[in-house]
């Protein structure tokens, strides 16, 4: 059973969620909120699979909500997963570098929005490629900040590598082929530099493979 919290200001949209989302059988909404600090109590009272989180709410929004959340050892099994209006805007980046396991836009079909939870829920992260690539371009168009402390140090060379691919989109199926390795020996790599780096995902794992420099965006 896939457990999910709801945490958005607007009552009706809670209710379409939670509708929608009540008709699944392997699939339970544990409790509601409708702001961040809200929010943050029923995620350490209930610890969910999955917390949906708006963006913009008073009190606490939601990216101060998620960065508690991803900085709390004692939810780190609760994925966020970020409710936006806008897409792929700076307040859904701030959620990324912020812990959020990914994002999924309020006006998305009901199909694709249940395959999101259960994605979130296996501890994938809910990036299609077409989104990750969207993610690269944007770091692509700005400076590279480097990060201090990112750990890079601490990977062998073949787990940088996997990082490196990974921040150019390309799925393990992708990265197994360039490594010449199996598809299970990429993700291993993956797995490993995900731990290394304190990066709960693999949205994480390219804002930190960007902003530690390894890999560098090219010109405009």
């Amino acid at each position: 059973m896939i457990r999910v919290l709801l945490v958005d200001d607007q009552p009706l949209l809670r209710s379409g969620f939670r509708a929608l989302l009540d008709l699944e059988d392997d699939i339970e909404v544990v409790a509601e909120a409708a702001d961040g600090k809200e929010g943050l109590a029923l995620v350490r009272q209930h610890l969910p699979d999955i917390a949906l989180i708006d963006i913009q709410m008073p009190v606490v929004d939601g990216i101060e909500a998620t960065r508690r959340i991803a900085a709390d050892p004692a939810l780190s099994g609760v994925h966020v997963v970020i409710l936006t209006n806008y897409g792929l805007d700076e307040y859904v980046f701030n959620a990324l570098r912020a812990g959020a396991a990914g994002f999924l836009v309020k006006d998305i079909v009901p199909e694709d929005f249940l395959h999101g939870v259960r994605v979130a829920a296996r501890g994938d992260a809910l990036l299609a490629p077409s989104i990750t690539r969207k993610l690269i371009n944007r770091y692509i168009t700005q400076p590279v900040t480097i990060g201090a402390g990112t750990g890079l140090e601490e990977l062998t060379n073949r787990e940088r590598e996997a990082v490196a691919l990974v921040a150019q989109g390309l799925s393990n199926d992708q990265i197994a082929d360039r490594m010449t390795i199996s598809s299970l020996t990429a993700k291993t790599h993956i797995n490993r530099a995900m731990a290394k780096l304190h990066a709960r995902d693999r949205a994480q794992l390219v804002v930190l493979a960007y902003e530690s420099g390894l890999v560098a965006p090219r010109s405009p």
